[in-house]
Parts: C-alpha cells; sequence; structure tokens
C-alpha cells in the first residue's frame, strides 16, 4: 500500500471504506469505494495534489457544487465532495461498464448508427448544461462512459475549476484546460471567453474518432496538434470511409469549423443534424421528428400534473420525481420495438429539462424492461414519486 493510499484512507474512513484505484489522469485518481451511509458502490475522485494546491478547497467545492446542480439522464451525477487532510474529492456513482476510450480502443471505428447514438446522447448532456451557463471544457472519450446501453458524460466542473483558478496559478502544475486532440481553435487560441460551441466542436472531434478510427488532427507534440486545429482543413471523413452518408460528413465538418459561429449554433442543433444524417432512412428519418415533437407535448402533460399534483410525502422521497419505463410495444411487428424505447428516451429528455422535476437515469429506468415488478415496487426502488409506463 503507498503512502497516498493509506492517508486517504484514513482520510476518508468515516465515510467510504476505499477498495482500489480504478485508473487516472492528468487531474486526478479515480479509486472504487463503498459508501458506508448508503451501502453502495461509488468512484472517488481525487485531484492531484499540486492541482489541489492551485485550487484551493473553497474554489474547488463551489465549483463542484455548481457542476452537482446538472439532473440530466446522461450526465454522471455528483453524490458527495470535499476536503479532507489535504485531499480534495468528488463522489460519483459507480457504473458497470467502460469508457468510450476503452470501447474505442478494442475496435477502433464504431457502426455509424451506433456512433451517431453516442454522439447525440452526449449532445443532449451538453444541450442541458449549456442550458445552465455550465461548458465541460474537455469532452473526449475518456469523459464519456457506456453503461447498459447509453452514454453518460462524466467530469462535469473540474474545468470550470480549472478555468477559476486562473492560468498563472496552474503554470507550474503542467495542466491546461482541455485536452490536445479535441480542443476547439478558440481554447487551444487561449480566448478568455469559451461558450458551448467550444463542447460541440469537441464532441464534433469524438464522432469523427468514433467513425474513422483516429481524431482529425495528429501530432507528435500538444503544440503541433492544437496547431492543425487553428489551422489545418478538416480532412474529410468520406476519405477514409466512402461508404458514409454525405450528409453526416457535412454535419461533422461543421461541428469542427475554425469559427465558433460556422458551427451549429447549440448542442441540439448538431444533435438535430445527426437525427438526419446517419439514421437508416427507413425508421429514424421518417419518425425521428414527429417522436420528438410527441414527446415533448407529452412531457407538458406529465409535468404538470406532477407539478400541480405533489404534495409532502412523510416518507423522505422526493415530492417531484418521476421515472419513465420502456414503453411496451404491443403491437405484433418487432421492428417497432426500437420507436418504443425511442419514445420512452425521447420523453426521458423532454422530462429532464424541467427544472423542478427529478427525473431517473435511462438506465435504472429501463432495468426493469421485461420483469414483472409491480409499480409500486418500482416506484420505491427508484426513490421516485411517479412512475410512467
Amino acid at each position: 500500500m503507498t503512502e497516498i493510499l493509506a492517508r486517504l484512507k484514513a482520510a476518508l474512513a468515516h465515510r467510504y471504506v476505499i477498495e482500489r484505484e480504478l485508473g487516472h489522469g492528468g487531474t486526478a485518481r479515480v479509486y472504487l469505494a463503498q459508501d458506508r451511509k448508503h451501502g453502495r458502490a461509488v468512484a472517488v475522485k481525487v485531484l492531484r495534489p499540486e492541482l489541489a494546491a492551485a485550487l484551493g478547497a473553497e474554489r474547488f467545492l463551489r465549483e463542484i457544487e455548481i457542476a452537482a446542480r446538472l439532473t440530466h439522464p446522461h450526465i454522471l451525477s455528483l453524490h458527495d465532495s470535499g476536503e479532507a487532510n489535504g485531499f480534495l474529492y468528488y463522489v460519483m456513482p459507480y457504473l458497470e461498464g467502460e469508457s468510450l476510450r476503452d470501447r474505442l480502443n478494442r475496435e477502433a471505428q464504431l457502426p455509424v448508427e451506433e456512433a451517431v447514438r453516442i454522439a447525440r446522447e452526449v449532445a443532449s448532456a451538453l444541450s442541458y448544461a449549456h442550458s445552465h451557463d455550465v461548458v465541460h471544457r474537455d469532452i473526449k472519450p475518456e469523459n464519456i462512459l457506456l453503461s447498459g446501453g447509453e452514454a453518460v458524460v462524466a467530469d462535469f466542473g473540474i474545468a470550470r475549476a480549472l478555468v477559476a483558478a486562473g492560468a498563472d496559478k496552474l503554470t507550474d502544475t503542467g495542466l491546461a484546460v482541455g485536452t490536445p486532440g479535441y480542443m476547439s481553435p478558440e481554447q487551444a487560441m487561449a480566448e478568455p471567453r469559451i461558450d458551448g460551441r467550444a463542447d460541440t466542436y469537441a464532441l464534433g472531434c469524438v464522432l469523427y474518432e468514433m467513425l474513422a478510427g483516429h481524431p482529425p488532427f495528429l501530432g507528435t507534440t500538444a503544440q503541433e496538434i492544437l496547431a492543425r486545429h487553428t489551422l489545418d482543413p478538416v480532412p474529410p471523413l468520406r476519405t477514409i470511409r466512402p461508404e458514409l452518408p454525405a450528409e453526416l460528413d457535412r454535419a461533422v465538418s461543421k461541428a469542427l469549423a475554425k469559427a465558433p459561429a460556422d458551427r451549429f449554433p447549440s448542442a441540439a442543433a448538431f444533435s438535430e443534424a445527426l437525427t438526419h444524417a446517419g439514421a437508416p432512412p427507413s425508421f429514424a428519418r421518417q419518425a425521428a421528428r414527429p417522436a420528438v415533437f410527441v414527446a415533448a407535448g407529452v412531457a407538458a402533460l406529465v409535468a404538470g400534473y406532477v407539478l400541480l399534483t405533489r404534495r409532502p410525502d412523510s416518507s423522505g422521497e422526493p415530492a417531484r420525481s418521476i421515472a419513465v419505463l420502456s414503453f411496451v410495444n404491443i403491437g405484433a411487428d418487432p421492428n417497432d420495438e426500437p420507436f418504443s424505447d425511442g419514445m420512452s428516451e425521447e420523453l426521458i429528455t423532454a422530462l429532464a429539462k424541467i427544472a423542478e422535476l427529478r427525473v431517473t437515469a435511462r438506465t435504472s429506468a429501463f432495468s426493469f424492461k421485461g420483469k414483472a415488478v409491480d409499480v409500486r415496487e418500482i416506484g420505491s426502488k427508484l426513490n421516485v414519486s411517479y412512475v410512467l409506463e
């Protein structure tokens, strides 16, 4: 046992049992732990000592608190954060699965439908975060987790804390805000004002990599890669995979425009373009837009009912919380199954945009699919007041 791990175990012993290291990166180390109070597995992320010293506990905890307010099916939630004996840490759910980086290490080029689905789910998370004035600034495959068949974005808040600390305080740590392979030109040039279009650019880089097998710009040094982001044209995807739809190639190229004004105006707009660019023409191109409109309408009705009928609950469960189960395909055609799941997912996404409502993540809600479980038991297990099936 290393000295640092021994100190960490002692510092957090009152709340968490640290079991083993899961991984590490430029900013932190991640440990698998057991939450003593709630009896659940969690991931504890501990900042590098030099970064913790540069940030300071007060600034770090303030920025993490802002990120902790984000509640969305495709954003990894934050359970806890704090400072203990010089360690700055935050606690997230431990998800079974793998990172997108792990997936790409096994299969460099993903099927088009899978790549587009992952990109759209990440775009949904970004759209929600941007609507709450939170920019991620470090979208990359390592920060996209794949669990239960869906993408979940991790590490909202760390980049905010780095920016809040100021570049002058981070010089000695050797850390930058962002990862060269996925940094927008404005980040590469250290422009002071960065908005959500930088995240859209990074997502474009990730989608490019999922389709091509490598990021759009490569180099032997970080400086060379950043220079190419700033100066070089985007190599067309169809020169690498000629079978890709031209519309998909155009959508990715637009997301990777050098000037923010030339990109999609929002992550939602990028997602909408991908709906038509990468989906099978027999189903999604014809059904996606009506499904979105129907889901939005149903979401408005459901939210209105939940918010208007809420009442205090002595059991302690949230009074404004809902789980949307996978809708049942009552028809005889199994080809309609994706439409049933798609409607549920669109409804979850629409409801998640309502600030006053907590919506259970798709992974948890869909875990009951095909199981004969009483709806009241489902509500109890998911700790919600309402269950929609």
